[in-house]
């Protein structure tokens, strides 16, 4: 199977999730003008980090921005792994990834596993507990969210179950540009998957970020990359390149976990 994909590098404006919603909903238009039949957006899309003002602009339940994918996935009959926004819960806010099919239908709920520190997550947001594993054209794919790609025991329990791309949303800033880069070219390999990474482009009032969302190949090979600014990445994943890399260097068939303990 293959998907022709769009990452969608887009600019943030910091705390206004009415503007990000016109945003993403041109670019959305963009990669289906293009033939896209996936798109990927980034983390915390609709906020930025305007973390202090969550109480304000947070999304009940996800319930707007699902309503808004939604519709936009059923305009264009394309795929979603609709980013990352700021979900209020009945236990506290959370930074939750949805997943959208053609058909507009709800596929998957995940939130971020690891709160990253430096940028004062653990105070605003509250963990998530559940795995990102969903079925995509009746395949396994999982989806994480910026931080967590420094956990490859995380990402490797999704590929043991099964899942055969990897997406990644992300507000990574431009000082850590080399990690995000050698982390998701690292994960594509020990893990023979494909790994998609969205990042965003632009700065808030304490951060610039790195742009440079990446496709990589199972081999570990970079299919497409971006710059820095605003960019819509287009690349084809084809899912029978992961077989194949499988069985070239067995990596699963040669593990022993029994001394990993």
């Amino acid at each position: 199977m293959k998907l022709k994909t769009a990452v969608i590098q887009m600019d943030i404006a910091f705390g206004d999730p009415e503007e990000n919603y016109k945003r993403a909903e041109k670019w959305l238009q963009k990669a289906a003008d293009q033939g896209c039949q996936l798109a990927v957006l980034p983390e915390l899309w609709t906020t930025g980090y305007d973390l202090t003002r969550l109480d304000e602009i947070a999304d009940k339940e996800a319930a707007k921005t699902v309503q808004f994918l939604s519709a936009q996935a059923k305009k264009h009959r394309m795929h979603l792994i609709g980013g990352s926004v700021a979900n209020e819960t009945q236990e506290g806010v959370e930074n939750t990834l949805i997943v959208i099919n053609k058909e507009g239908e709800l596929l998957k709920k995940y939130s971020k596993l690891h709160l990253f520190r430096l940028m004062e997550e653990e105070k605003f947001l509250k963990a998530g507990k559940e795995d990102g594993l969903f079925m995509l054209e009746n395949e396994q794919m999982a989806a994480f969210i910026c931080y967590d790609i420094r956990f490859p025991e995380w990402l490797r329990k999704h590929v043991l179950a099964g899942a055969n791309v990897l997406f990644i949303p992300a507000e990574w800033p431009l000082a850590r540009k080399d990690h995000w880069r050698t982390l998701l070219i690292a994960r594509a390999i020990e893990n023979q998957s494909y790994v998609v990474g969205c990042n965003r482009s632009g700065e808030d009032p304490k951060n610039k970020f790195a742009g440079h969302s990446i496709i990589v190949d199972p081999w570990g090979e970079v299919v497409a990359e971006a710059g820095e600014e605003e960019e819509m990445l287009m690349a084809e994943i084809d899912l029978s390149q992961v077989a194949k890399i499988r069985k070239r260097i067995p990596i699963f068939e040669d593990r022993r976990p029994a001394f990993y303990e």
